[in-house]
């Protein structure tokens, strides 16, 4: 058997009772917090009733997934000191929500919206602007969706099956066959309610972690003492190269400004049922920042170790590289049957997220493409059902991606999810505050923006994010997100101007009607 690790039954139990305790939760959702599921909002939104508890529980499940626990460790085992950049950018996205989110999670809430491309359509009267945004999110969300399920294939690898053939995926398999029936029974009530046992696993299985594995290799001081220098500190650029610190530093604020514009994300926040607990829930989930910290320290743990030059976890390394970290000091730190417990967690949460993200890219498919472009008529229940079907095609053409292609061909294309979701904040997040742009100019820039980002991802391979320009014999390393960002803005911006030029010189007027108000943005 072609297998990374060699088959534990106790940890194989363990694993065993989480999944079915899973199970119990999603068929009990349904039931939770009832409503009318043929509405959109009802399946899609939880009927907008999330208090603070639930709406923390469901952003961090929404946020923080198997991948980051897979991801950030492998990123700081490979790269070092960069892979920090997750923690400033998370407290960065936390203000964000504070300042930016509460007016569209208002607005919204006043006009029934239930996606942004359904803001920027109300706000901007674009069907062609508003089909671009919900487009962009759907296209953002798919690799988010097959990374989930790399975690997963690393976690399921670790417990000792098939690292190769069907039966290595026939666990993800049945996982989210299971996990398409809850969505489709209780909607976003189910990852909702999961997220639960999610968080609280994955809580329980980091303190272990930072506890556990410092103490089986000799202390903290020890591991720090025999990290190499080069992975604790940001290497200084060469003369003329900003290098390394402004890589940092762009990726941190780049990442801050798209964490919160993904649809699953905008699903999470309109949930909530009052303005004051998306403001709470920024307040709060700071807490998931520091989890984060001490997940991105077991990549340095790692390198220290020298786990990966150990023979037993050789074939482990060798297939799935430097996302094996985490796994190999679990199962080097832990009897089997605690090792089952911290894979189910890493499992579970990917299951949360991977069921919220096909929720929202069904929301998009439904309220965005399918009523406006190919209804015939307007049918509350016909737009559920839709969603429903969009929300399994999403979820098995991720599961379909996964298995057809390799592993690491998914993990670069996700470097695009940022730049191309960043290419929709004109219109989602500048409009919450001015109207000044033409919906034709949001348009021209989106496109723009879209090309240059994918360009400059395919110019490095998809291998990195990070692309240097040189300015005035300068060279600035940059998140192409930002770059791309920069262009998006100077095409609006001037193609806006010419519009009104065009319309002073004719004495005319090009004003597309807006269906807001200023005061549909504030707390009532």
């Amino acid at each position: 058997m072609n297998a990374v690790a060699p088959l534990d039954p106790a940890a194989i139990t363990t694993f065993s009772i989480a999944a079915l305790a899973v199970v119990v939760l999603g068929l009990f959702a349904a039931r939770w917090r009832r409503g009318d599921l043929g509405q959109l909002h009802e399946w899609g939104l939880g009927g907008r009733r999330f208090g603070t508890v639930v709406t923390w529980f469901l952003l961090g499940g929404d946020l923080y997934t198997a991948y980051t626990f897979i991801a950030v460790p492998a990123l700081v085992f490979g790269a070092g000191a960069l892979g920090f950049f997750a923690l400033p950018y998370t407290a960065l996205a936390n203000l964000f929500v504070f300042v930016a989110f509460a007016r569209l999670w208002s607005v919204c809430h006043r006009h029934g919206y239930v996606t942004a491309a359904d803001f920027v359509q109300g706000r901007f009267g674009h069907r062609g602007l508003a089909l671009a945004v919900a487009l962009t999110g759907i296209l953002a969300t798919m690799p988010y969706i097959a990374l989930q399920l790399v975690g997963m294939q690393v976690a399921i690898a670790a417990l000792g099956f098939p690292a190769a053939g069907w039966a290595a995926e026939l666990p993800i398999i049945l996982a989210f066959a299971v996990l398409a029936a809850f969505t489709w029974k209780g909607g976003l009530r189910a990852p909702a309610l999961i997220a639960f046992l999610k968080d609280g696993m994955v809580f329980v299985a980091v303190a272990a972690i930072i506890v556990a594995v410092p103490l089986h290799h000799g202390g903290l001081a020890h591991l720090f003492a025999a990290t190499p220098a080069a992975k604790l500190t940001l290497p200084q650029g060469a003369p003329g190269n900003l290098g390394a610190p402004m890589a940092f530093l762009t990726l941190a604020v780049g990442s801050a400004l798209a964490l919160f514009l993904y649809p699953h994300a905008v699903t999470g926040l309109l949930s909530a049922e009052r303005r004051v607990v998306v403001q709470r829930n920024a307040a709060l989930l700071p807490a998931y920042s520091l989890v984060l910290g001490l997940i991105a320290l077991l990549g340095l743990m790692a390198a220290a170790s020298g786990i990966a030059s150990r023979p037993e976890f050789a074939a482990g390394f060798a297939k799935y590289g430097a996302s094996y970290a985490v796994p190999a000091l679990v199962l080097d730190s832990f009897p089997g049957w605690f090792a089952g417990f911290v894979f189910a967690a890493i499992a579970v949460g990917a299951l949360v997220p991977a069921a919220i993200m096909s929720i929202a890219a069904a929301n998009l498919m439904s309220r965005n493409v399918w009523r406006p472009f190919l209804a015939r008529r307007e049918d509350p229940a016909a737009e559920t059902e839709v969603a429903k079907w969009t929300s399994l095609a999403v979820k098995f053409g991720a599961l379909a991606f996964v298995l057809l292609l390799p592993g690491t061909y998914a993990i670069q294309l996700q470097l695009l999810g940022g730049i191309w979701i960043l290419q929709t904040l004109p219109a989602v997040v500048i409009g919450l505050w001015t109207r000044w742009f033409d919906p034709r100019g949001l348009l021209l820039g989106w496109a723009a923006g879209m090309a240059c980002g994918t360009t400059m991802a395919w110019s490095l391979g998809f291998a990195s994010s990070v692309f240097p320009v040189t300015i005035l014999g300068t060279t600035v390393p940059a998140y192409a997100a930002l770059w791309a960002l920069g262009l998006n803005l100077v095409v609006a911006a001037t193609v806006t101007l010419l519009l009104r030029l065009a319309a002073t010189l004719r004495r005319g007027v090009d004003d597309v009607a807006d269906d807001t108000q200023p005061a549909d943005y504030l707390g009532a």
